[in-house]
């Protein structure tokens, strides 16, 4: 027999079936509460609230587990590439090797932008933040693919999937040059994916360019890391813009609108900055003091997290992917880790942290990574949305291809007020 939950509104008593998923807490499901009581529910943030069925992405943040299509974060991300990761996001299972060569193939070869937007760019100020480009340039993008723009087309939906994964490199970087006056660099299609992005963006025409292996693969790690994370404020963006059967550029442009938001992708950039603040190991008492004086309003970034109640199981890979990238440049003894380092092991060990659950997060270490790989603070941004498109553009798929979706469409509690009858104008006091 299904389990089940009991509810009484004002009288009316009405029993609701549990959902159990494969791991995971169950879910009361709700869908009838309103015809039979009357009655909605109140969950501001949608944090009680489950909106889909998925089977893309775990987390648990009790214990710190973050599992892409049943596979542990950590394994995939010191195991495989990013690609790969996309495919298995895509597709639900990891590719055989003739199935990652011709994935491979495919991204590859679509990597190319229609040259027309080259032109498009020019109609932006020269200051404008690397985001703001990338809203409106994959917003753009389904006004050149139009063959890839009918979602009830199991064939263009695939076709459009790749494009985005393909094509969001070339406009980052393209953003990347034109914020800093350079001329755009084609990609290449002898190089892997990181290879090639991190090639398009710090190569010139005047000279030739080696692209570092090891840059390469801490940013794929990086790419890996931010793949996907369950249902967060842009993917349900993607998934809510989705639901209206609005074409696929257009939804992950919703989820980059959303991502830029400071509260979400903006949080490594906001980590690097307080570093920066705090500057040296012998700082970083003071300023965990200030964090813990209630009076003060500063605020230790990257540091807990919305989901995470335990040690975020991205943090320890970024924080290897660090070391591995200050080592190649020289910079082990760089002051930023030291403060990193130094207050990472007092949030381990300070009673306030651990009962807080304040534990170091992805964010943490990023800012860092990327700082010294070359890339400017608005950047950060932009790198998290072009390793998020896989997660978003998965995640609408999945919507699409369920047979129970429909427009999203949240209710409210009204507090505004009654009814009242309009008053002429000559009337009004």
């Amino acid at each position: 027999m299904s389990a089940t939950s009991s509810i009484t509104v004002d009288g009316k008593q009405v029993e609701l079936p549990v959902k159990k998923g494969t791991i995971g807490p169950d879910v009361v499901d709700i869908g009838k509460l309103y015809a039979k009581t009357g009655a909605f529910t109140f969950d501001p943030g949608f944090t009680s609230t489950a909106s889909c069925e998925s089977k893309i992405t775990y987390i648990d943040g009790d214990e710190g587990v973050l599992l892409y299509r049943g596979y542990p974060i950590e394994q995939l991300a010191e195991k495989g590439d990013f690609l790969e990761t996309c495919y298995l996001m895509l597709f639900g299972e990891l590719p055989t090797e003739a199935q990652k060569a011709d994935f491979d193939y495919r991204v590859t070869r679509h990597t190319m932008v229609h040259d027309q937007m080259n032109r498009f760019f020019s109609g932006f100020r020269r200051d404008a933040h690397p985001m703001a480009v990338m809203v409106a340039c994959v917003g753009a993008l389904s006004a050149f693919y139009h063959d890839s723009t009918d979602i009830s087309d199991e064939q263009q939906r695939m076709i459009a999937s790749i494009r985005m994964i393909a094509k969001m490199p070339t406009l980052a970087a393209m953003a990347y040059k034109y914020s800093i006056g350079q001329p755009f660099v084609y990609p290449k299609n002898e190089l892997d994916y990181t290879s090639n992005f991190l090639r398009m963006c710090f190569a010139v025409p005047c000279e030739e360019f080696q692209v570092n292996p090891v840059f390469s693969k801490a940013l794929d790690r990086i790419f890996i890391l931010h793949a996907d994370h369950e249902q967060n404020a842009s993917t349900s963006t993607v998934r809510l813009a989705g639901s209206s059967g609005a074409n696929p550029f257009a939804c992950i442009a919703a989820g980059i609108a959303c991502l830029w938001g400071p509260a979400h992708g903006g949080a490594n950039e906001a980590a690097l900055k307080m570093l920066m603040e705090i500057g040296t190991p012998d700082r970083v008492d003071a300023y965990v003091a200030k964090a813990k004086d209630k009076s003060d309003p500063f605020r230790l970034m990257g540091f807990g997290h919305r989901v995470y109640k335990n040690y975020d199981p991205r943090a320890r890979l970024m924080q290897a992917t660090t070391h591995a990238v200050l080592k190649e440049l020289g910079k082990q003894d760089d002051p930023l880790l030291e403060v990193a380092v130094k207050l990472e092991e007092i949030a381990l060990k300070d009673e306030y942290f651990i009962e807080k659950k304040l534990y170091p997060n992805i964010d943490f270490y990023s800012g860092i990574t990327l700082k010294a790989m070359g890339f400017p603070t608005d950047m950060f941004t932009v790198l998290f949305a072009v390793a998020r498109t896989v997660g978003w553009i998965a995640q609408w798929a999945e919507m699409i291809e369920d047979p129970s979706q429909k427009i999203g469409r949240p209710r409210q509690l009204y507090i505004g007020p009654d009814r009242r009858e309009y008053v002429s104008l000559e009337q009004r006091g």
